[in-house]
């Protein structure tokens, strides 16, 4: 009985030593954050930027891991649904008519600070 505690909370203790979540932009670091890729940069400046750089928007800042990283958690066709049909305030396509499924999904990454993973 010991020892299974003491397992417990060895990896209790050792899931929260996860790298800590970098803090959320400053609204003046959100307007000139930018994907890497420039066609993608292109069409988040021409549509998404418009909200997800704006905190006063309610839309959840770009780059901001504690307001992304539930949504993350949701999983990719959630995400991409939510994007192309719209959710709640966030209208279908998020303005963007020209973005296509791998667009949305690159630009996801890049809000969500997760440029480095699949969703």
């Amino acid at each position: 009985m010991i020892r299974r505690l003491a397992a417990f909370a060895l990896l209790t203790g050792l899931a929260a030593c996860g790298k800590p979540i970098p803090p959320a932009p400053t609204p003046e670091q959100a307007l000139t954050l930018r994907p890497a890729e420039s066609r993608v940069a292109g069409l988040y400046a021409e549509s998404c930027m418009a909200c997800h750089a704006l905190p006063a928007s309610g839309a959840p800042l770009v780059q901001d891991r504690k307001a992304w990283d539930p949504r993350w958690k949701q999983g990719e066709a959630i995400l991409l649904d939510h994007t192309i049909q719209g959710y709640r305030a966030m209208p279908a396509g998020g303005q963007c008519a020209t973005c296509a499924p791998d667009d949305f999904k690159a630009i996801i990454r890049f809000m969500a600070g997760r440029e480095d993973s699949a969703i």
